[in-house]
């Protein structure tokens, strides 16, 4: 199965869910870098609380947007990249449907 085909057969509303919060968003924009960091590290800015931290990150986890990884006893998270495929391949299809339908309108118009 394709990437594409892959990312047509997965919900993308837990991917939207999990990006409508400002938090969120942010802690992925500091995974997005390909390096894991620990909750402890995303939390070493102080605007967030390790349980907060936490909490955000479960959430990700959850849709699949951050995975996991154990380094010995502590626990890092990285981005993955290709749950961010799923939500632009929904994005692509909703704006096709629309280039279409603005596409018929044209011609509807036009005639």
């Amino acid at each position: 199965m394709s990437m594409a085909e892959a990312a047509r057969s997965i919900d993308p509303a837990p991917i939207f869910a999990a990006l409508g919060d400002r938090t969120r968003l942010s802690l992925l924009m500091r995974l997005s870098d390909g390096r894991t960091r620990s909750i402890t590290m995303l939390a070493a800015d102080g605007s967030l609380t390790r349980q907060a931290v936490t909490k955000h990150l479960r959430v990700l986890q959850e849709a699949g947007l951050v995975e996991n990884i154990r380094h010995g006893r502590e626990s890092r998270f990285a981005c993955r990249p290709e749950s961010l495929e799923v939500a632009r391949a929904y994005l692509d299809r909703v704006a096709a449907q629309w280039d279409d339908a603005l596409q018929r309108l044209k011609m509807f118009v036009e005639d």
